[in-house]
């Protein structure tokens, strides 16, 4: 007989339980990545397209793009497991496109930032398509397209313009940005014990002064004659893009975004200062977690 003694249960032996040396004990832990959202781009008397919404992947209720849940990482106990919070991307002034925002990751699993906004090119609408990231950026005026969600699904497209002096939308977590300005909306999770949207997209902007509010979930509004407006902080939203006749503009940065963590267990330590409640871990900014 072993230490841990013979086992019986309703008169059936059970064995003896020894780990192995291949066996690790391990934690499954529910998460929530949103990657930084992508920058709007800018203007100087011309449209600039909204930047995408960071990708969001989720065990919890939703993920991005209209994608299957992620499934639970499994974690080895003992071991320092990396958080990573990617900023947003920076908007574009005058001229100038947004840059796409910075990827998310969660020990194996990485969130991809977002597409930038392009602006209006002087030369082809080519030229003006909006750049691929976890949701993609819009396009500015004259370009025949959004930039693409990368794949594993985690978000939606950006918009393309319609040809009638708009720019294209970023793209949401919950929804694709809108040919001519309206921006795509955000995700839901109640990961952290309530429902919170995520990850919405930059809105675009229809010559020569007319702006539009951005995605639900941080998205940034587009600015008419102003700058964008920046996505909203550790919501992976994107940055508003800008209209305008007169002097440059500068599009709306995006937004960071964030990481919340549920292995059903207090972790054995953490760094980066994440916030806790019961088991549920939220990163704003980049840490480690070991359970």
């Amino acid at each position: 007989m072993s230490r841990f003694g013979n086992r019986y249960k309703v008169g059936t032996y059970l064995s003896d339980y020894m780990p192995t040396g291949d066996e690790m004990p391990t934690v499954s832990a529910k998460f929530l990545v949103v990657a930084g959202g992508g920058g709007g781009a800018g203007c100087t008397n011309a449209v600039g397209g909204g930047g995408g919404a960071g990708g969001f992947r989720c065990t919890v209720q939703n993920t991005g793009g209209g994608g299957a849940l992620e499934s639970v990482l499994i974690l080895a106990l003992g071991e320092a497991h990396t958080v990573t919070v990617g900023g947003g991307g920076a908007g574009g002034a005058g001229l100038t496109r947004g840059t796409n925002g910075s990827d998310s990751v969660f020990a194996t699993l990485t969130s991809t930032g977002g597409g930038g906004g392009n602006r209006q090119s002087p030369t082809s609408g080519a030229d003006s398509v909006g750049f691929d990231g976890g949701s993609g950026g819009g396009a500015g005026a004259t370009g025949p397209s959004g930039g693409a969600a990368v794949a594993p699904t985690q978000g939606f497209a950006g918009g393309a313009t319609t040809g009638a002096g708009d720019s294209g939308g970023g793209g949401g977590a919950g929804g694709v940005g809108g040919p001519g300005a309206p921006a795509g909306i955000g995700q839901s999770t109640n990961i952290s014990g309530s429902s919170t949207t995520y990850a919405g997209g930059g809105a675009g902007a229809l010559y020569p002064s007319t702006a539009y509010a951005g995605g639900t979930g941080g998205g940034g509004a587009s600015g008419a004659g102003a700058n964008g407006t920046n996505g909203g902080i550790n919501t992976g939203g994107g940055g508003g893009g800008t209209v305008g006749t007169g002097p440059s503009r500068t599009g709306g940065s995006g937004g960071a975004g964030i990481v919340i963590i549920d292995a059903g267990v207090v972790a054995a330590s953490t760094t980066g200062s994440p916030s806790l409640s019961g088991t549920i871990y939220t990163f704003t900014g980049s840490g480690s977690i070991t359970f």
